[in-house]
């Protein structure tokens, strides 16, 4: 089962520095339109060919996100498939993070 994370707990990890590598597995136009500050874009389709991409500092936790937190779900599972041990998919996606936490984040 994938972990998932609240867009309220992920707001408290960054607030807190912890260390957070953002990775969004939407579309360039949807990544274009918002995103969460320094996040990564690789899209799912393109994510198991691009996993050398996937670099998050020591200990880091990798949270994947998407639009509603489907292909998240996805995207986090390939990258466990993969080895990385620390990944969560965004609860919701970022439109509850746009809802939830930032709305400054504009939705779609």
């Amino acid at each position: 089962m994938i972990p998932q994370i609240h867009p309220t707990d992920l707001k408290a990890k960054l607030a807190a520095g912890e260390p957070v590598y953002l990775l969004d597995v939407r579309q360039q136009n949807e990544y274009d339109y918002c995103r969460l500050a320094d996040s990564t874009l690789i899209p799912l389709h393109e994510l198991p060919g691009r996993l050398d991409e996937v670099a998050p500092p020591a200990g880091a936790l990798v949270v994947v996100y998407c639009h509603h937190g489907v292909r998240s779900l996805s995207g986090a599972a390939i990258l466990q498939q993969a080895g990385h041990a620390n990944v969560a998919s965004l609860s919701g996606g970022i439109e509850a993070w746009s809802t939830l936490v930032d709305p400054s984040v504009r939705r779609y």
